[in-house]
Protein backbone atom coordinates (compact mmCIF):
# COMPACT_ATOMS: atom_id res chain seq x y z
CA UNK A 1 0.00 0.00 0.00
CA UNK A 2 1.68 3.30 -1.09
CA UNK A 3 1.72 6.24 1.48
CA UNK A 4 2.43 10.14 0.88
CA UNK A 5 5.22 11.42 2.21
CA UNK A 6 7.28 14.45 2.16
CA UNK A 7 10.40 13.87 0.07
CA UNK A 8 12.91 14.45 3.22
CA UNK A 9 11.47 11.38 4.74
CA UNK A 10 11.99 9.62 1.61
CA UNK A 11 16.15 10.88 1.56
CA UNK A 12 16.20 10.22 4.94
CA UNK A 13 14.65 6.63 5.20
CA UNK A 14 16.40 5.52 2.02
CA UNK A 15 19.71 6.89 2.97
CA UNK A 16 21.12 3.42 4.89
CA UNK A 17 20.73 1.73 1.33
CA UNK A 18 22.25 3.74 -1.16
CA UNK A 19 25.45 3.34 -2.70
CA UNK A 20 27.81 5.70 -1.39
CA UNK A 21 27.76 7.67 -4.68
CA UNK A 22 23.80 8.12 -4.11
CA UNK A 23 24.60 9.01 -0.41
CA UNK A 24 26.47 11.78 -1.54
CA UNK A 25 23.27 13.41 -3.37
CA UNK A 26 21.36 12.49 -0.48
CA UNK A 27 23.54 14.47 1.63
CA UNK A 28 23.44 17.44 -1.33
CA UNK A 29 19.59 17.60 -1.26
CA UNK A 30 19.16 17.36 2.79
CA UNK A 31 21.97 20.22 2.87
CA UNK A 32 20.45 22.60 0.68
CA UNK A 33 16.62 22.11 1.23
CA UNK A 34 15.45 25.65 0.87
CA UNK A 35 16.97 25.44 -2.82
CA UNK A 36 16.63 22.10 -3.54
CA UNK A 37 13.67 22.50 -6.28
CA UNK A 38 15.53 25.56 -8.01
CA UNK A 39 18.14 23.02 -8.78
CA UNK A 40 19.26 21.32 -12.14
CA UNK A 41 20.56 18.14 -12.76
CA UNK A 42 23.87 19.36 -13.35
CA UNK A 43 23.97 22.01 -10.61
CA UNK A 44 23.22 19.20 -7.90
CA UNK A 45 25.44 16.53 -9.63
CA UNK A 46 28.20 19.21 -9.28
CA UNK A 47 26.98 20.18 -5.30
CA UNK A 48 27.42 16.62 -4.92
CA UNK A 49 30.33 16.13 -6.38
CA UNK A 50 29.03 13.03 -8.94
CA UNK A 51 27.87 12.41 -12.20
CA UNK A 52 24.57 13.22 -13.93
CA UNK A 53 23.82 9.44 -14.01
CA UNK A 54 24.28 8.64 -10.17
CA UNK A 55 21.90 11.57 -9.55
CA UNK A 56 19.18 9.73 -11.61
CA UNK A 57 20.25 6.29 -9.76
CA UNK A 58 19.62 8.49 -6.83
CA UNK A 59 16.14 9.46 -7.37
CA UNK A 60 15.12 5.96 -8.89
CA UNK A 61 16.11 4.27 -5.33
CA UNK A 62 14.13 7.21 -3.96
CA UNK A 63 10.98 5.84 -5.74
CA UNK A 64 11.14 8.59 -8.17
CA UNK A 65 10.75 7.02 -12.15
CA UNK A 66 13.08 10.02 -13.02
CA UNK A 67 14.60 13.94 -12.06
CA UNK A 68 11.52 15.68 -13.78
CA UNK A 69 8.84 13.27 -11.49
CA UNK A 70 11.37 14.68 -8.19
CA UNK A 71 11.31 17.94 -9.21
CA UNK A 72 7.78 17.93 -8.89
CA UNK A 73 7.79 16.42 -5.33
CA UNK A 74 10.01 19.46 -4.30
CA UNK A 75 8.18 21.73 -5.37
CA UNK A 76 5.13 20.36 -3.92
CA UNK A 77 7.10 20.25 -0.52
CA UNK A 78 5.86 18.23 2.09
CA UNK A 79 2.71 16.46 2.05
CA UNK A 80 2.73 13.33 3.90
CA UNK A 81 3.34 11.90 6.65
CA UNK A 82 7.16 10.61 8.33
CA UNK A 83 7.93 6.98 8.36
CA UNK A 84 10.72 4.71 10.39
CA UNK A 85 11.83 2.17 7.73
CA UNK A 86 12.88 -1.20 8.78
CA UNK A 87 16.27 -1.42 10.18
CA UNK A 88 18.21 -3.49 8.16
CA UNK A 89 16.17 -4.55 5.10
CA UNK A 90 15.13 -1.61 2.48
CA UNK A 91 11.60 -1.99 2.37
CA UNK A 92 9.71 1.37 2.12
CA UNK A 93 6.60 2.78 2.11
CA UNK A 94 6.29 3.94 -2.04
CA UNK A 95 7.52 0.36 -3.33
CA UNK A 96 4.94 -1.60 -5.56
CA UNK A 97 3.58 -4.82 -4.66
CA UNK A 98 4.83 -6.23 -8.03
CA UNK A 99 8.64 -4.89 -6.91
CA UNK A 100 8.64 -7.39 -3.86
CA UNK A 101 9.40 -10.55 -5.68
CA UNK A 102 12.84 -9.83 -6.90
CA UNK A 103 13.36 -7.60 -3.87
CA UNK A 104 13.05 -10.44 -1.17
CA UNK A 105 14.81 -12.44 -3.82
CA UNK A 106 17.76 -10.47 -3.63
CA UNK A 107 17.70 -10.76 0.14
CA UNK A 108 17.93 -14.32 0.22
CA UNK A 109 20.82 -14.42 -2.70
CA UNK A 110 22.80 -12.36 -0.21
CA UNK A 111 21.85 -14.03 2.38
CA UNK A 112 22.92 -17.97 0.63
CA UNK A 113 26.00 -16.06 -1.21
CA UNK A 114 27.21 -15.30 2.77
CA UNK A 115 26.38 -18.80 3.94
CA UNK A 116 28.43 -20.52 1.20
CA UNK A 117 31.56 -18.14 1.95
CA UNK A 118 31.28 -18.70 5.60
CA UNK A 119 31.42 -22.27 6.10
CA UNK A 120 34.04 -24.67 5.77
CA UNK A 121 33.61 -27.90 4.10
CA UNK A 122 35.96 -29.62 6.80
CA UNK A 123 33.48 -28.21 9.51
CA UNK A 124 30.18 -29.42 8.06
CA UNK A 125 32.11 -32.80 7.77
CA UNK A 126 32.68 -32.77 11.34
CA UNK A 127 29.28 -31.56 12.16
CA UNK A 128 27.57 -34.10 10.02
CA UNK A 129 29.86 -37.18 11.73
CA UNK A 130 29.02 -36.37 15.32
CA UNK A 131 25.18 -35.95 14.13
CA UNK A 132 25.12 -38.97 12.48
CA UNK A 133 27.21 -40.94 15.44
CA UNK A 134 25.50 -39.70 18.01
CA UNK A 135 23.03 -41.51 20.79
CA UNK A 136 20.92 -38.34 20.46
CA UNK A 137 20.58 -35.37 18.60
CA UNK A 138 19.09 -32.60 20.76
CA UNK A 139 17.84 -29.51 18.91
CA UNK A 140 17.09 -25.38 20.27
CA UNK A 141 16.09 -22.51 18.94
CA UNK A 142 12.93 -19.86 19.42
CA UNK A 143 11.21 -17.41 16.98
CA UNK A 144 12.14 -17.56 13.83
CA UNK A 145 14.86 -20.23 14.56
CA UNK A 146 12.69 -22.75 14.82
CA UNK A 147 11.80 -23.19 11.23
CA UNK A 148 15.42 -24.27 10.63
CA UNK A 149 15.53 -26.20 13.89
CA UNK A 150 12.19 -28.25 12.68
CA UNK A 151 13.66 -28.98 9.50
CA UNK A 152 17.06 -30.71 10.99
CA UNK A 153 14.21 -32.72 12.95
CA UNK A 154 12.74 -33.50 9.65
CA UNK A 155 15.55 -34.43 8.26
CA UNK A 156 17.22 -36.45 10.84
CA UNK A 157 14.25 -38.47 11.44
CA UNK A 158 13.80 -39.62 7.85
CA UNK A 159 17.46 -41.17 7.81
CA UNK A 160 16.29 -43.15 10.69
CA UNK A 161 18.59 -41.00 13.31
CA UNK A 162 17.01 -40.45 16.88
CA UNK A 163 16.67 -36.64 17.32
CA UNK A 164 14.07 -34.29 19.37
CA UNK A 165 13.17 -30.43 19.57
CA UNK A 166 11.15 -29.10 22.17
CA UNK A 167 9.11 -26.34 21.00
CA UNK A 168 8.92 -24.90 24.63
CA UNK A 169 11.95 -23.33 25.63
CA UNK A 170 12.52 -24.49 29.58
CA UNK A 171 11.73 -27.93 27.99
CA UNK A 172 14.76 -27.40 25.84
CA UNK A 173 16.93 -26.68 28.76
CA UNK A 174 15.39 -29.51 31.06
CA UNK A 175 16.27 -31.84 28.07
CA UNK A 176 19.56 -30.46 27.41
CA UNK A 177 20.85 -31.08 31.07
CA UNK A 178 20.10 -34.87 30.76
CA UNK A 179 22.44 -35.42 28.01
CA UNK A 180 25.25 -37.63 28.13
CA UNK A 181 28.42 -37.75 26.35
CA UNK A 182 27.14 -39.90 23.77
CA UNK A 183 25.14 -37.42 22.51
CA UNK A 184 25.16 -33.89 20.46
CA UNK A 185 23.31 -30.82 20.61
CA UNK A 186 22.46 -28.36 17.95
CA UNK A 187 21.78 -24.95 18.63
CA UNK A 188 19.89 -22.44 16.00
CA UNK A 189 20.73 -18.15 16.34
CA UNK A 190 20.90 -16.40 13.91
CA UNK A 191 22.24 -13.22 16.58
CA UNK A 192 23.54 -16.05 18.65
CA UNK A 193 22.61 -13.62 21.47
CA UNK A 194 19.28 -15.76 22.37
CA UNK A 195 19.59 -16.03 26.33
CA UNK A 196 17.47 -19.02 26.24
CA UNK A 197 18.99 -20.81 23.39
CA UNK A 198 22.28 -20.37 24.83
CA UNK A 199 21.67 -21.31 28.10
CA UNK A 200 20.30 -24.87 26.20
CA UNK A 201 23.54 -24.87 24.58
CA UNK A 202 25.51 -24.38 28.12
CA UNK A 203 23.53 -27.10 29.49
CA UNK A 204 24.11 -29.28 26.65
CA UNK A 205 27.88 -29.07 26.83
CA UNK A 206 27.78 -29.19 30.79
CA UNK A 207 26.65 -32.43 30.41
CA UNK A 208 29.07 -33.83 27.72
CA UNK A 209 27.67 -33.64 24.55
CA UNK A 210 28.78 -32.28 21.72
CA UNK A 211 27.47 -29.15 21.09
CA UNK A 212 26.85 -27.29 17.17
CA UNK A 213 26.07 -23.69 16.90
CA UNK A 214 24.62 -22.37 13.82
CA UNK A 215 24.99 -18.31 14.41
CA UNK A 216 25.16 -15.46 12.11
CA UNK A 217 27.70 -14.09 14.64
CA UNK A 218 31.01 -15.93 15.52
CA UNK A 219 31.86 -13.95 18.78
CA UNK A 220 28.38 -14.65 20.18
CA UNK A 221 27.24 -16.21 23.96
CA UNK A 222 25.93 -19.48 21.70
CA UNK A 223 28.69 -19.91 19.70
CA UNK A 224 30.94 -19.87 22.41
CA UNK A 225 28.76 -22.61 24.07
CA UNK A 226 30.02 -24.56 20.51
CA UNK A 227 32.04 -27.13 20.18
CA UNK A 228 32.26 -26.26 16.73
CA UNK A 229 30.25 -23.09 14.95
CA UNK A 230 28.50 -23.02 11.53
CA UNK A 231 28.89 -19.42 11.04
CA UNK A 232 26.31 -18.71 8.10
CA UNK A 233 27.25 -15.14 7.21
CA UNK A 234 27.29 -11.60 9.08
CA UNK A 235 24.00 -10.21 10.76
CA UNK A 236 22.39 -7.42 8.84
CA UNK A 237 20.24 -5.89 10.80
CA UNK A 238 17.76 -6.57 13.79
CA UNK A 239 14.79 -8.73 14.01
CA UNK A 240 12.62 -6.19 12.47
CA UNK A 241 15.37 -6.11 9.33
CA UNK A 242 17.00 -9.00 7.80
CA UNK A 243 17.26 -11.10 10.68
CA UNK A 244 13.57 -12.30 9.44
CA UNK A 245 15.11 -13.95 6.71
CA UNK A 246 17.86 -15.63 8.26
CA UNK A 247 16.01 -19.18 8.08
CA UNK A 248 16.84 -18.61 4.22
CA UNK A 249 20.71 -19.29 5.47
CA UNK A 250 19.80 -21.48 8.22
CA UNK A 251 17.68 -23.92 6.33
CA UNK A 252 20.92 -23.70 3.32
CA UNK A 253 23.03 -24.89 6.20
CA UNK A 254 20.51 -27.71 7.21
CA UNK A 255 20.25 -29.15 3.49
CA UNK A 256 24.06 -29.09 3.22
CA UNK A 257 24.21 -31.06 6.89
CA UNK A 258 21.55 -33.75 5.57
CA UNK A 259 23.45 -34.21 2.32
CA UNK A 260 26.59 -34.42 4.02
CA UNK A 261 25.24 -36.98 6.49
CA UNK A 262 24.55 -39.48 3.48
CA UNK A 263 27.46 -39.35 1.80
CA UNK A 264 29.05 -40.03 5.43
CA UNK A 265 27.34 -43.92 4.65
CA UNK A 266 25.46 -43.81 1.42
CA UNK A 267 24.64 -47.30 1.64
CA UNK A 268 23.03 -47.24 5.13
CA UNK A 269 21.24 -43.78 4.59
CA UNK A 270 19.68 -44.10 1.51
CA UNK A 271 18.04 -47.71 3.01
CA UNK A 272 16.61 -45.59 5.37
CA UNK A 273 15.52 -43.11 3.09
CA UNK A 274 13.76 -45.80 1.42
CA UNK A 275 12.34 -47.31 4.45
CA UNK A 276 10.98 -43.77 5.63
CA UNK A 277 9.54 -43.32 2.17
CA UNK A 278 8.08 -46.61 2.10
CA UNK A 279 5.72 -45.58 5.15
CA UNK A 280 4.71 -42.69 3.75
CA UNK A 281 4.02 -43.93 0.09
CA UNK A 282 0.51 -43.74 -1.12
CA UNK A 283 -0.19 -40.58 1.17
CA UNK A 284 -1.23 -38.42 -1.18
CA UNK A 285 -4.88 -37.18 -1.79
CA UNK A 286 -6.88 -39.37 -4.59
CA UNK A 287 -9.79 -37.87 -6.46
CA UNK A 288 -12.86 -40.44 -5.89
Amino acid sequence: MNQRISWEDRVKGAYASLRPSEQKVAEALLANRKTAAGLTIGELARLAGVSQPTVIRCVRALGFPGFRAFKAALTAGPTGQSFTPLEGFCLQPWERAEDLPLKALEVHRELLEQALKAVPPRDLEAAARALAGARLVDIYGVENSLTPANDLLTKLTYLGLPCRLNTDPYLQQIGAAHLTGADAAVAFSRSGRSADTERALRLARRAGAFTIGVCGEKDSPVARQADLCLWTGAVGGTIYGSAIFSRVADLAVVDLLYMEIILSDYRTFSRSLDKSGAVIAGREYKET
